[in-house]
């Protein structure tokens, strides 16, 4: 088994939460465990106050205002939990739900929340021994925190609701039993520190930015792929052009695109002599729209990585002075604005990438067999895979619409402006896998583009791209089923496959 992934707390890498995603185990430095319990001993002293304190001993939300006797403060924390359990839709992925539970585990793990450390101990637990609370994926509006998503997670908890375990779903009592543990038992302030918090709609919001990152890279190699099989020039990739905009992701964009044509013969067969003066937008503009693309995923990849690490339930315990405050730091509007922007990028990532595909299957423009196919009209080619992203295009501009601009009041008016967090990320995957789709049929496309060119060939990184495309998916002579050939080229582009078969440095989000 690997060995676990030690977070931590406050100072996790974006590269390390992309591997607690794809499913490493993962533990807590142990240098937190002084600090969780300082935490949790501090929410004693404040306690013995006997003063009203939001979270600790007065009711929630609206109710912030009745006071909870001494003796109620655990039936407290297990109703909380209880009654704000109340998420609806699919279960989310279990890779989400593992990545949120170790945002929360690194969250509590600062001291800021009071909550005891057997209950941390807990959720660690349950990560390594593969207790996945099931968590339905609707019902967040992204303030106060995700607070039915992250309930769900605390039910499983306390042995209340269901779980995944050794690939069942079954009760979270059982799953627990299974795995060896004991429910928690909730003390004061607990069960809020538990489904306070951000974690939701982060954990979304970077399963979406890790897969943005996958399919960016893949279409700079299938836009270098149209561009050589529209033989198209590389003069726009020039680096003179791009320093003089001095925009970041436009010169790391120019300089992967031109590395990856370099040494074609393809491009080497119409330096001179071609009466074309300028490309289509699709391939000559790639820089500038792939770049901006780049930019704007960097931009998220900074807001999330500050907010995988913080500190974001409420209220916030600070021991130094036995002090509990209340804020906003639940409020997702910098993950709602962050995932707006993978959204955005994902969107003309997937529309630029279909523009080429258009251009390619038109002999006006690409100067190649209409539709891609040596005998066209016995054949129709690559005319409906076209068509089918023109679809998956359309459907990402629609879902591209910012969540962050909708708000709507909760809780009696007193939690009367939301981030709306939650459902912007829970896009992202599927903007993203539309995305692919519409890169994969690029990838065919292309790479049948330039099987015309033969016996000319490409460069030797775009050939290798070429060449594992061909050995998943044989020329396109005459029609089949063509289905299974868009299965076989998206299930490239998804894994990184096709990017890394060009053994390219491709810029990304760090």
């Amino acid at each position: 088994m690997n060995a676990a992934l030690e977070l931590t707390p406050g100072a996790v890498s974006l590269a390390d939460w992309k591997r607690v995603h794809a499913g490493a185990p993962v533990s807590l430095a142990p240098s937190s465990h002084s600090v969780i319990a300082a935490g949790a001993a501090a929410v004693e002293r404040i306690l013995d106050k006997g003063e009203p304190v939001y979270g600790i001993n007065t009711g929630f939300g609206k109710l912030a205002s009745v006071r909870i006797d001494r003796s109620d403060l655990a039936t407290l924390q297990r109703n909380i939990v209880l009654s704000h359990a109340a998420g609806t839709g699919e279960p989310s992925p279990i890779a989400v739900v593992r990545l949120m539970m170790a945002l929360k585990l690194g969250s509590l793990a600062q001291g800021a929340s009071g909550i005891a450390p057997a209950t941390v101990a807990l959720l660690e637990a349950m990560l390594a021994r593969g207790v996945t609370p099931v968590v339905p994926a609707q019902g967040s509006v992204g303030a106060s925190g995700d607070l039915a998503p992250l309930s769900h997670m605390a039910a499983a908890m306390i042995g209340v609701g269901e779980a995944f375990f050794a690939g069942e779903r079954m009760s979270a009592a059982a799953a627990l039993a299974k795995a060896g543990l004991d429910p928690a038992e909730l003390g004061p302030k607990e069960g809020l520190a538990l489904l306070n918090g951000t974690q939701f709609s982060t954990a979304n919001a970077l399963a979406g930015l890790f897969a943005a990152e996958t399919l960016f890279q893949a279409a700079l190699v299938t836009g270098a792929l149209s561009t050589e099989a529209a033989r198209g020039s590389d003069a726009p990739f020039d680096p003179r052009i791009h320093l003089l905009r001095r925009q970041p992701g436009q010169i790391a964009v120019g300089d992967a695109l031109r590395a990856l044509m370099a040494g074609s013969a393809i491009r080497a067969s119409h330096l001179t002599g071609d009466p074309r003066v300028q490309d289509p937008y699709c391939l000559r503009c790639q820089p500038q729209v792939m770049g901006a693309a780049l930019d704007v995923l960097r931009q998220a990849a900074s807001t999330l990585a500050i907010e995988a690490n913080g500190v974001t339930d409420n209220p916030l315990i600070f021991p130094d002075t036995d002090e509990a405050l209340s804020g906003g730091n639940f409020h997702a509007e910098p993950v709602a604005f962050a995932a707006d922007m993978i959204a955005l990028a994902i969107c003309e990532i997937g529309s630029l990438a279909e523009r080429r595909i258009a251009m390619l299957v038109d002999p006006a423009l690409s100067g190649l067999p209409a539709f891609l196919t040596p005998r066209p009209g016995l054949n129709s080619g690559f005319m409906i895979p076209q068509v089918t992203a023109a679809a998956l295009v359309s459907e990402n501009k629609q879902r591209a619409y910012p969540a962050s601009v909708d708000s709507i009041p909760t809780s009696a008016n007193q939690e009367d402006h939301v981030s709306m967090a939650a459902h912007g990320a829970r896009r992202l995957m599927g903007m993203a896998r539309n995305a692919s789709a519409v890169i994969g049929i690029e990838a065919l496309a292309a790479t049948q583009g330039c099987d015309f060119h033969a016996p000319l060939a490409s460069s030797a990184a775009l050939e290798a791209a070429r060449a594992l495309v061909r050995a998943h998916v044989p020329h396109l002579d005459d029609d089949r089923h063509f289905h299974p050939d868009m299965e076989a080229a998206n299930a490239l582009i998804r894994s990184g496959a096709l990017a890394a078969a060009t053994g390219a440095d491709l810029p990304g989000i760090a």
